[in-house]
């Protein structure tokens, strides 16, 4: 641990994800893991090599719109190696969420890694709601894109954003 980083405190949750979009599903997660601890960050990567579809400035502010009701969620955005950002952070756990087996084999591996990068972390894996369990942010972007509506699927913010970003469609 380098001198400039913070003893991990395990009452710091991280939420790291891209989150383009957040999802309703995204803040299911969020709103239930809040209780857990003392705060929890919500992180969002800015990602160039995944070519997001929102940039990052505005997938913050979508994300701080989606969870506002939550007091002790915060939103930040980064641009370094996660393990960074957490040990800048001096956070002690990564939330993750998992939403059907098919995940599972990613996010064991990004464990693995996080657990070699940053030990003194530990992983903590959440399932959604069941009526979150199918919406991912590359669905709805679909959805959006093809004009869709995904007012169901997410904030009413991200919703309007998605219509300007994609042209209208049946929101």
């Amino acid at each position: 641990m380098s001198s400039t980083a913070q003893r991990p405190n395990p009452r710091i949750a991280i939420y790291p994800g891209t989150f383009d979009p957040i999802t309703n599903g995204h803040v299911d997660l969020a709103a239930r893991a809040a209780p857990l601890f003392e705060t929890l960050i919500v992180a969002i990567a800015e990602s160039p090599s995944k070519g997001p579809a929102v940039p990052l400035d505005d997938r913050i502010a979508l994300a701080r719109a989606a969870l506002e009701g939550i007091p002790n969620v915060e939103v930040r955005g980064f641009d370094t190696l996660l393990a960074t950002f957490v040990r800048g952070v001096g956070a002690g756990v990564l939330l993750r969420g998992l939403r059907a087996v098919s995940d599972f084999e990613y996010e064991f591996q990004l464990a693995s890694m996080n657990r070699h990068l940053i030990p003194e972390v530990e992983t903590l894996f959440l399932t959604p709601a069941e009526q979150y369990s199918f919406i991912s942010s590359t669905l709805v972007r679909e959805v959006a894109r093809l004009g869709g509506d995904v007012s169901s699927f997410v904030h009413p913010a991200v919703a309007a954003a998605l219509r300007r970003r994609y042209g209208g469609g049946a929101v």
